[in-house]
């Protein structure tokens, strides 16, 4: 359809220009009267050739975004050094203190992470039946750099029950976000330019859509890579504190001890015959009317003898 209008437009030129020449303005005047009814309106053909040129704008705005977003990731590829791993650490730790050095523990391990730049993200403590804290758990946060240096302080505050740790490698996870961001963030900017240059309501409405798509998907992936950087940046350290149990023997002989153990045997015993008395008084009470019965007729019998001896 463009072909057509160029070609068009060239060939009235090139008629106009003969008709000027030869016959003048009246041959010029039919032949664009011919060209153009008079019943077609007069902005038509300016609303087409902004159409056009719309189109056009378009067109070559999609192209400059593929081939500045081609460029990009070619020099990234070819400019961009090695990308350092990016390693997320984490280490757990079951740790034995002393007797009474719970409390003063978990604060010098508390005070241990801000001295290094880090923070208490989490902390339990346990009390035995006495109602003294004498175990629990702190997560603290320390810099990736201070990972080593911090667990090394950490175990020598007592006995290293258990210790495990781990490593995580997101380096690949990372570059990939990384490269989908860059590429949304210059879509963006190509949205916007075309954000600039609609002259109509519909074709803004249109672009604006677009452009928020884009826009979401980019706080996703910001949220995403700074969610990595937070967790590389910091490794976490999950320390479990405990003393150890002590069994407290008693001083005394033990009588009043052995007092109360033979009164609860003695209450044991009684309560055993109460529920055995409960139990078979049925069977008693049936026995002894049986009982009562045959001594009744063991009577009779005895007096129907001796009135007959009479």
């Amino acid at each position: 359809m463009r072909i057509n209008i160029k070609i068009l437009t060239l060939m009235m030129a090139v008629i106009v220009l003969l008709s000027l020449i030869g016959t003048g303005c009246g041959a010029s005047s039919a032949i664009q009267e011919e060209m153009f009814p008079a019943d077609t309106p007069a902005a038509e053909a300016p609303a087409y050739n902004e159409s056009v040129e719309k189109e056009m704008d378009y067109a070559s705005a999609e192209s400059a975004a593929t081939e500045e977003m081609a460029e990009a990731g070619a020099a990234d590829y070819i400019n961009t050094p090695p990308m350092e791993r990016k390693i997320i650490k984490s280490s757990y730790i079951e740790l034995g203190i002393e007797t009474g050095q719970f409390q003063d523990t978990l604060f010098e391990i508390t005070r241990l992470a801000e001295q290094h730049g880090g923070f208490v993200s989490n902390s339990e403590s346990y009390s035995n039946a006495e109602g003294m804290l004498t175990s629990g758990r702190a997560t603290i946060r320390v810099p990736s750099d201070r990972f080593d240096q911090v667990l090394d302080i950490i175990k020598a505050m007592g006995t290293v029950n258990n210790i495990s740790m781990s490593g995580q490698d997101v380096t690949e996870e990372y570059v990939d976000l990384e490269s989908r961001l860059r590429n949304l963030k210059v879509q963006e900017e190509v949205l916007l330019d075309l954000m600039e240059q609609s002259k109509s309501v519909e074709d803004s409405i249109q672009v604006q859509r677009e452009l928020s798509n884009v826009q979401g998907e980019i706080e996703v992936l910001q949220g995403r890579l700074n969610y990595l950087d937070n967790l590389v940046s910091f490794s976490t350290i999950e320390v479990y504190l405990t003393e150890p149990t002590t069994v407290r023997e008693s001083s005394s002989w033990g009588f009043f001890d052995a007092l109360k153990r033979g009164a609860r045997g003695a209450v044991r015993v009684f309560n055993g015959l109460i529920s055995g008395i409960i139990i078979m008084s049925p069977i008693v009470v049936f026995l002894a009317i049986i009982g009562v019965i045959i001594w009744a007729i063991v009577r009779s019998v005895k007096r129907r003898r001796q009135r007959k001896k009479e």
